[in-house]
């Protein structure tokens, strides 16, 4: 068994029957931008510093840019969640998460169970470093391992090898009782045999989740060039589907089934910080690139606010100094636009997405699709079938025209 902790600071004192309203529970996403080194396959908002990072300022910055859009909002109710994620976040120092932390509690009611998850890579996750986050507040950790597999991580560009990423998960376990871990198939060269191998060890760490992912080709990265030059050959799409299947047999075996496309957990396990999202839940983003989906001035009239901050680190921490936040972009979504963000996150779920407000279009493909075998419609829910699942993106396109 993991050795936990002490518990995390932050929470509410005001006693085990003080229930924040439910209908006003949001998320808080921080995004901490940088990195040690950039993976050749990722397009997130992630970018290698030239200079060493001044984590107070970050900080500072961060908590600024929190209150300025907490104030512009203040229809929200308590955080159900929050998520510290990159970049790399583990390479905040821990007294700034505590200091992001404390600046949200004075603000917010913070719950006895909210889930405050922070993502860390393998080569940052020492037990002293781990320890310094569960202090600070951190209660779920999710590392980014990637592959249990040396070569596969050299050619991913990851900084660590497989035996750090097994301690990583080791000193994660004795800190924290909620841990996460990711890893990616369908790599160049990636046999259904090594997978079965990755899976193996995964799966003997005893953790409550785990996050697979399909690597998928992004515009604009280096993976992008070498495979438009045909030197980054991937698995065909019969090896593909295969891998994938077998990581939803082998995980539900383990008691893990999957609960979204790309992820597994045991009962209570499951991410709640991307439930939110998946649900098409509110939540305030902060930081570098962060996105934000709030409610507009009267909740009741289901107006959402899009929220976009600036991406590049430099411009977004001069606005912020200058007029309290980053933001590039804020603006009010239509209905069609609110509908269309609910099937693209909501149809990735087992669960399937509420689909009684979709406009009668929407109603009219759902029926050519559940007649393919691609939906199931089960009263005012829709989803992919296993079918519809691995070709989600066909369904979108149907759905969406």
């Amino acid at each position: 068994m993991p050795v936990i902790a002490s518990p995390p600071r932050h929470i509410s004192d005001a006693g085990p029957d003080a229930k924040p309203d439910a209908s006003r529970a949001f998320g808080i996403y921080v995004h901490w931008p940088f990195c040690v080194s950039k993976c050749p396959y990722c397009d997130f908002n992630s970018h290698v510093a030239t200079e060493a990072v001044d984590g107070g300022l970050w900080a500072d910055a961060l908590v600024r840019e929190f209150e300025t859009l907490l104030t512009q909002h203040e229809t929200l109710g308590a955080p159900s969640s929050i998520f510290f994620g990159g970049g790399t976040p583990s390479l905040m120092p821990p007294s700034g998460v505590a200091a992001i932390l404390d600046a949200i509690a004075k603000r917010c009611h913070l719950p006895a169970d909210v889930e405050i998850t922070l993502e860390a890579n393998p080569e940052s996750a020492s037990l002293a470093s781990l320890q310094g986050f569960r202090a600070a507040g951190i209660n779920r950790l999710s590392l980014g391992v990637q592959s249990l597999d040396d070569a596969s991580l050299r050619a991913l560009g990851r900084p660590h090898d497989a035996a750090t990423a097994l301690a990583a998960i080791n000193a994660a376990r004795k800190c924290f009782q909620r841990v996460s871990f990711d890893l990616i198939y369908a790599r160049p060269y990636q046999s259904l045999s090594l997978w079965r191998r990755e899976l193996t060890r995964a799966l003997g760490r005893d953790v409550g989740h785990l996050s697979l992912y399909q690597l998928t080709i992004e515009a604009n990265t280096p993976y992008a060039r070498w495979h438009s030059r045909g030197k980054l050959p991937l698995p065909d799409e019969e090896t593909i589907l295969a891998q994938m299947q077998l990581a939803r047999d082998c995980c539900a075996e383990a008691g893990l089934p999957h609960y979204e496309i790309s992820n597994h957990a045991r009962a209570g396990e499951e991410c709640r910080h991307n439930l939110l999202y998946w649900r098409y839940g509110f939540y305030l983003g902060v930081g570098p690139g962060a996105h934000g989906r709030l409610p507009g001035a009267d909740k009741e009239s289901g107006e959402r606010i899009a929220t976009e901050a600036l991406a590049d680190p430099a411009r977004w921490l001069q606005q912020v100094r200058r007029c309290g936040h980053g933001l590039a972009k804020r603006h009010s979504l239509t209905p069609v636009q609110q509908a269309e963000e609910r099937l693209l996150s909501g149809l990735r779920l087992r669960e399937g997405v509420d689909a009684a407000a979709f406009p009668a279009r929407i109603v009219q493909r759902r029926d050519a699709l559940v007649a393919q075998g691609l939906l199931w419609h089960k009263r005012e829910r829709i989803g992919c079938t296993r079918r519809g699942e691995r070709l989600l993106n066909h369904v979108l396109e149907q759905l969406l025209a």
